[in-house]
């Protein structure tokens, strides 16, 4: 299945499919922080495909906990999860 950029829209659960919105032109611009910006992930709809894919979900997971963009390891490889400050 095909991948979009998501942006969440804010909510206490960061892991619902339906508290993201696909970002409508080209790629978001935010990189790193505390909070979850956006997430690359399965759907092409206006929201992800529901549930979130349980990779995804440990990869916004070690984002919160590390303030790391996710996937980490291998060094290099695409990032599925960004971060933001505000």
């Amino acid at each position: 299945m095909a991948k979009s950029w998501y942006f969440f829209i804010g909510g206490d659960d960061p892991l619902d499919s339906s508290k993201y919105i696909k970002v409508p032109v080209g790629k978001h611009m935010c990189l790193c922080g505390d909070k979850i910006c956006a997430i690359y992930a399965e759907g092409i709809d206006r929201e992800p495909v529901s549930p979130l894919s349980d990779n995804m979900k440990v990869y916004i997971r070690t984002a919160l906990s590390t303030g790391q963009l996710q996937p980490e390891i291998p060094v290099g490889a695409k990032k599925f999860v960004y971060l933001k400050d505000y």
